[in-house]
């Protein structure tokens, strides 16, 4: 899952950027608004993390352009605000949820994963794909019901893929899961990892569609090379 952080705290955005890097989330930070929309119109992200207070304006005024994007990403509002009138403003301008500063970046997490499964197509965060189970609850992947360890990258991408099912997955939908924004990509990096998770997971579980991009499938098990 890839991330637009707009906190214009550089303490505490640092703080939850190693926290989900390390669960293996791509997270981009934005001090203001005004960056902020720029790399929404760049990146298609699966998430915002909003702060209301931001150097050039009010973070919820952000709201209508997330909304108006064609796949709007997730949005959560971080504030010290705790009036009830402050949230219930938010969540009716669009936001999906609402955390109070300071929060534990694992609830933050835990609200991220909730709204996630919440959103999903699936009735349940335990999807079954042939011999594969993914739990996207508790990054969990299984195999003919043995596990599957996987690395952060690959379960980056895994995870995209995993969240909509249905969709094909463009390169560079698939690309962002794997770097930040601004960082330069190597056109043979997405390659490498596809070609590790079918090791592990498969190769008929990752379907390519020749000029469209990737897909998750419940074709029987290919014998492998």
């Amino acid at each position: 899952m890839r991330i637009l952080l707009v906190e214009d705290d550089a303490a505490l955005a640092g703080a939850v950027c190693s926290y989900l890097e390390a669960k293996a989330f791509v997270v981009d930070v934005a001090p203001s608004l005004a960056q902020a929309r720029a790399a929404l119109a760049a990146v298609q992200y699966a998430a915002v993390l909003l702060d209301l207070h931001l150097p050039d304006g009010e973070g919820l005024s952000l709201l209508p352009d997330v909304r108006a994007l064609r796949d709007p990403p997730i949005v959560i509002v971080l504030t010290a605000r705790d009036q009830v009138t402050d949230r219930i403003r938010g969540l009716d301008a669009g936001a999906d949820d609402y955390l109070i500063k300071p929060y534990d970046p694992a609830e933050l997490l835990a609200r991220l994963r909730a709204v996630e499964r919440r959103r999903s197509s699936a009735a349940t965060p335990v999807l079954q794909f042939g011999t594969l189970e993914i739990d996207l609850a508790r990054d969990l992947v299984r195999k003919n019901g043995l596990p599957v360890t996987l690395t952060q990258k690959e379960w980056a991408l895994l995870r995209v893929m995993a969240t909509r099912p249905e969709r094909i997955h463009t390169r560079d939908n698939l690309a962002d899961a794997l770097y930040g924004y601004g960082d330069e990509a190597d056109s043979n990096t997405l390659e490498v990892f596809i070609s590790r998770l079918r090791r592990k997971l498969g190769r008929s579980h990752i379907q390519t569609l020749r000029g469209l991009g990737y897909r998750l499938s419940s074709a029987p098990e290919e014998e492998d090379e």
